[in-house]
């Protein structure tokens, strides 16, 4: 293999022209595009035999005998891996573009996610993906009971990753005092419980909720019990361990020629919008012991274990609360993907929804 030991110089050169001409293209490239082109002084002849040691090295392929080359999944890792470079200046721009478009005060965590994932995609061109912050590591900030009429109360829940919540709910008979009491009353006795669960309840993660004993509480709010429990059940869709995710770009990704046909489409389609349990663990992947200081994940192809994800890249990076990650910003378009483009609009994003978090 070529890339065993490393490739030469010369080959280098050729492999990253001849991928950078087809992401530019989408058309085979042959030796004669890349001595016109790319101003290589060598002959016609010691390309053609260049691009058929990297096709051997299984770097290139020709999708007809008669065509040119594309590059191959391992040739795109060659490329991201040892050829690609940024541009210090783009890069800079792609953070002010963040900076400018996302900072509003007021804002809500689903308003900033989703307005974050259109700016990624239209920025990209590709499909972009945020996941919201994962449940196993938010933790309540403060619970406020509000009563909204005789029998009914609205739970509102603030999470110290800025999310808020709002649960109405009827009141349980044995919640009911036995003697008759005022609004004002009642209103006092709702904060007394509000300080009451705050005291037991906040710092906790919500994760955390699933497992209380209510029984080990203070004696005072057992005529509550089922009370707290009817606002255990409201919580669970909340302490589910998948994310749920903002996306959008998928009407520009899909006028790409990688996805002409339908059925590739089709498939793409069913994994966004009915199997995102299965796209999840891909996008929120923690990184190990060997990559820890490694901030932008990728996925080339036949890397994603996924049947409907081989024509695509997957580029994700996570985005922490301090030094929790909690959520993650991925694109997913086609492997002909502008990568010097796409891995600094990921790493960018991560890195200000980390420092909003914050």
């Amino acid at each position: 293999m070529l890339n065993k030991p490393p490739l030469t110089e010369r080959y280098q050169s050729i492999l990253r022209a001849t991928i950078q001409h087809y992401i530019a293209t989408a058309e085979p490239v042959g030796s004669k595009t890349l001595l016109e082109e790319y101003n290589f002084r060598i002959s016609s002849a010691t390309i053609r035999n260049a691009l058929g040691s990297l096709e051997k090295a299984g770097l290139l392929y020709q999708p007809h005998i008669s065509a040119g080359r594309i590059p191959s999944d391992s040739g795109y890792r060659i490329y991201v891996d040892q050829l690609l470079t940024f541009n210090a200046n783009k890069k800079e721009k792609i953070d002010q573009s963040l900076q400018q478009q996302l900072t509003s005060q007021g804002w809500s965590l689903e308003t900033l996610l989703q307005r974050a994932t259109q700016i990624l995609a239209s920025l990209s061109g590709y499909i972009a993906l945020i996941t919201f912050p994962k449940t196993t590591t938010i933790q309540l900030l403060h619970l406020q009971l509000v009563q909204v009429s005789p029998g009914q109360v609205m739970i509102i829940i603030v999470t110290d990753a800025y999310q808020t919540h709002s649960i109405l709910m009827d009141l349980p008979q044995n919640a009911e005092l036995e003697t008759p009491i005022s609004p004002e009353e009642f209103e006092e006795e709702l904060q007394i419980l509000s300080n009451f669960l705050n005291s037991q309840l906040k710092g906790k993660n919500l994760s955390e909720l699933s497992t209380l004993n209510w029984q080990e509480m203070d004696q005072k709010f057992t005529s509550y019990t089922d009370f707290l429990k009817i606002l255990l059940k409201k919580l669970e869709p909340l302490l589910q361990s998948s994310a749920p995710m903002v996306i959008h770009g998928v009407s520009e990704v899909i006028r790409q020629p990688e996805f002409s046909q339908l059925e590739q489409v089709q498939m793409l389609l069913r994994l966004l919008e009915q199997e995102q349990d299965q796209l999840f663990p891909l996008i929120f992947e923690l990184p190990d012991r060997d990559h820890l200081t490694k901030s932008v994940s990728i996925r080339i192809g036949a890397e994603n274990p996924l049947a409907s994800m081989r024509p695509c890249t997957l580029v994700s990076a996570l985005y922490h609360q301090g030094d929790v990650p909690v959520g993650s910003v991925g694109i997913i378009g086609p492997t002909r993907m502008l990568y010097e483009q796409t891995i600094p609009l990921v790493e960018s994003t991560a890195n200000y929804l980390s420092e909003a978090l914050s």
